[in-house]
This record gives structure tokens, C-alpha cells and sequence, in this order.
């Protein structure tokens, strides 16, 4: 099978490295890619936005799957675009509808839709310009911390943990009066902040039936001790410990379930992956938020657990048969150490020169903000690259990626040495 995968980040080399083991993938193209990318398959410029420049792409190679790697094609209707479309409906693609992608493009709407069928998650209100001042009251009655957060894509900028009223407030007026956030931030919603420990947790789904993939913790903050400012991500490790057979139980149960039974009674056509933001409170799993794909670093944590075809998912997947197919997670566990460019989050520099490839042993490079210039690799994002390390537990598989971040070196080069702390 041709294979599309379309993306340029950590998450999309994770699942280049996945597809090229499949004896069912002949031929991977990624649009844009990266230089990690480039080691599994071909890449194509083509932006991520340009439907006609992909259509084109697809009959040119005679594609059979294309693979939306992140949120912003899903949620601008490329499952839409390719299902109504005679010359590329029969072309299966992992993603689902634009209706089914506002589970992660519109926090209201995903708030609602858990309100309908009963799925755990915090308390909240939204508000927008015409109950701004409803909405300012309603902050100075709310218990601290409080959580705002901006109803559209914000590019994982759009929350905020306000610790004090007056920052609430300031935040609050920043989205809706300010458009800090564009037309992200129109809309707020306002939740109650849950206390306790995130993780998350992925399936397939073909609208009726799913297979679990293996459940990852990242870590989220910039500096050690989860501190200073939210960034895509600086590592991730699974398993996860706590998540245990009773705890998945209960997810299981209260939340993957009823999301796709909520989904197949609504009729919104949902065929691909959704990823569970969830935070266990006292042993009760509650939903921080849905995403309509994979995750970004945890794809490189499990992508290597997953012992499944993922092709062969895929194809499963577009046939409606995941009933036919048991997951199989690895027993061994895998981290991911993210290697930043300094600035991360804020400005950052581009171009910087990498070096020391060859002194990387027993690890798996998954490139994200990389370009490639007269035979040297640069630097190109914020996030450059991430560090991959299976081991027998996670202090094991975290110290072969630790040892690794060490031999990759460019100036200004930033990770957390505490990833996995509390495990």
C-alpha cells in the first residue's frame, strides 16, 4: 500500500518509523517531513492546508491511505474533503469527520457532548463577548485555582491555571477583549481545577468498535518539578505505573465507551484515533480534554510499545473490523527525553548545527524541528529532537536516553533531566 502522511513533527517520525515496519506499506511519502522523516520515506513539500496540492499528491502516487498526522487538517475537514470527493473517496483515512474533530477543535463543544453522556470531567461555564460581564462576576466567586481556556485551537497556548482572581480576570479579558488568541479565544471556557496526576490514554476507533493503544504520562512544563511555562512537550514515558488494570477499568468504562456510543447515537462519523487528556483524581479518572489524533511526544513512547501492524490497524480500521484484532503492548517500557532549542517556548533561534549522531547507541532518534543544509543537520523549531529508549522500567529506558541526550550537541541545547520524577 502507498501511505500519505502528512505532518513534519516528532509525532509524524514516530509513525513513519512505525509504518515503514509493515510489510503492507511499499511506498511512504510525508508532506512536509523533516530530516528524521526522510529516513523512512520520501518527502514532499506540500503545506499541511493545501487540500489541492494533497489531492494532487494522492492520485500522482496512487495513494490508498492518507494519514493526517496533527489536529489543524482534521479539524479544517480533510476526512470531508476526501469522503465527497469521487476521485479520492476510496482512500482511507485515519481521522475523523470536521464534525467529530471539534472534540478537539471547540472545547465547548466537547465539554457539552460529555455533559450528554454522563463522562466525567470538571465543572464549568462558557462565556463569550455578549456575557463578558456575566463572566468577570463569575470569576470573582470562583474557588482558586481556576482553569480558562480558550475554546478553539490555540496551538496548546490556550489554557490557563489562574492562581489568583485578578489573574483570572487579566487572562480572561486577554482572550475575549484582546483576541490574545484570534478567533481561538471568542469563546472561553471556565472550569474547576481537578487536583491529581495526568495521563493519556489513545484508541482506535472504526465508530463502533476500538482497539486500546498503550497509555503514556508526558510532562508538559519547561523547567524540573513541572515549573514555568506549558510548552508541546519535554518527554514522556510508558507504561504508567498507576494506570492499572483497575484504574483502565474505570476508563474504559466511564469514558472510551460511552464516547463512542455518544458519537455513534449523534451520527457524527468518527473513524480514526481520539486521544483522552485524563487526570486521575483518588482513583476516579476524569476527561481534561479530547484530542481527534495522536499525541505529541507521547507517538514516540507508543509507537514503540505498540507490537500491533499499524498498517494493518489502518486497513482493519477502514474496514470496519477492529473487532477482528486484539492490541498488543509491549511488556518493556519506553521514554522519550525532548531536546529543545533555548528561548523554548518563547523566540527560540533556527539554524543552530547538530552534531554527535554517531555516539547515539541503544536509543531511537525521532526528529521534530530538524532541516538539512550542504550534509549538516540544523536546528528548525523549538522542539528539535526527541530521544527514544526502551528499557526493562522506566528508570532503566530513561537513563539510555539521558545518556544519549549527552552525545547530541548544538549551541543552546535544553532538556529536562527530571522526566519520569515521580515514578
Amino acid at each position: 500500500m502507498n501511505i500519505l502522511l502528512l505532518g513534519s513533527g516528532g509525532r509524524e517520525c514516530a509513525i513513519s518509523w512505525k509504518l515503514r515496519q509493515s510489510p503492507l506499506c511499499a511506498n511512504l511519502y510525508i508532506a512536509p517531513g523533516n530530516v528524521g522523516t526522510a529516513e523512512y520515506g520520501i518527502n514532499l513539500p506540500i503545506a499541511l492546508t493545501d487540500f489541492e496540492g494533497i489531492k494532487k499528491a494522492c492520485i500522482e502516487k496512487n495513494i490508498h491511505i492518507l494519514f493526517p498526522g496533527g489536529e489543524d487538517t482534521l479539524v479544517a475537514g480533510i476526512y470531508d474533503f476526501f469522503r465527497d470527493d469521487p476521485a479520492l473517496e476510496h482512500i482511507i483515512v485515519p481521522g475523523p469527520s470536521k464534525e467529530g474533530a471539534q472534540l478537539e477543535g471547540s472545547k465547548a463543544f466537547a465539554k457539552q457532548f460529555m455533559q450528554r453522556h454522563n463522562i466525567p470531567t470538571a465543572a464549568y461555564r462558557e462565556f463569550d463577548d455578549a456575557n463578558f460581564e456575566e463572566g468577570v462576576e463569575y470569576l470573582k466567586q470562583h474557588a482558586l485555582p481556576v482553569v480558562l481556556k480558550a475554546d478553539g485551537l490555540a496551538a496548546g497556548k490556550g489554557v490557563v491555571i489562574a492562581q489568583s482572581t485578578d489573574e483570572a480576570i487579566e487572562a480572561f479579558t486577554s482572550m475575549i477583549k484582546e483576541a490574545q488568541f484570534g478567533d481561538a479565544g471568542k469563546k472561553v471556557v471556565v472550569e474547576e481545577f481537578l487536583t491529581g496526576i495526568e495521563l493519556s490514554v489513545f484508541v482506535l476507533t472504526d465508530g463502533t468498535n476500538y482497539i486500546r493503544l498503550p497509555e503514556a504520562k508526558d510532562y508538559k512544563r519547561i523547567g524540573e518539578g513541572d515549573t514555568g511555562p506549558n510548552t508541546g512537550g519535554m518527554g514522556a514515558v510508558s507504561p504508567v505505573p498507576f494506570a492499572d488494570a483497575g484504574f483502565m477499568q474505570k476508563v474504559t468504562n466511564l469514558i472510551i465507551e460511552p464516547t463512542i456510543e455518544g458519537l455513534k447515537a449523534e451520527n457524527i462519523t468518527y473513524d480514526g484515533f481520539i486521544f483522552f487528556g485524563l487526570i486521575n483524581v483518588n482513583g476516579s479518572p476524569y476527561v481534561i480534554e479530547y484530542n481527534c489524533r495522536l499525541g505529541d511526544p507521547e507517538t514516540e513512547v507508543v509507537m514503540p510499545r505498540l507490537e500491533n501492524d499499524l498498517v494493518m490497524l489502518i486497513v482493519k480500521m477502514g474496514q470496519g473490523k477492529l473487532d477482528e484484532v486484539a492490541a498488543q503492548h509491549s511488556h518493556k517500557a519506553a521514554c522519550t527525553v525532548m531536546l529543545v532549542s533555548e528561548g523554548y517556548p518563547g523566540s527560540y533561534p533556527k539554524g543552530r548545527v547538530m552534531k554527535g549522531f554517531e555516539k547515539v547507541k541503544d536509543s531511537i532518534l525521532f526528529h521534530a524541528g530538524t532541516t538539512q543544509s550542504n550534509n549538516e543537520v540544523l536546528t528548525n523549531g523549538g522542539r528539535v529532537i526527541a530521544i527514544t529508549s526502551y528499557g526493562d522500567n522506566i528508570k532503566e529506558a530513561l537513563r539510555q536516553s539521558y545518556e544519549n541526550a549527552e552525545h547530541i550537541d548544538y549551541e543552546g541545547k535544553y532538556y529536562r533531566k527530571d522526566i519520569g520524577y515521580e515514578f
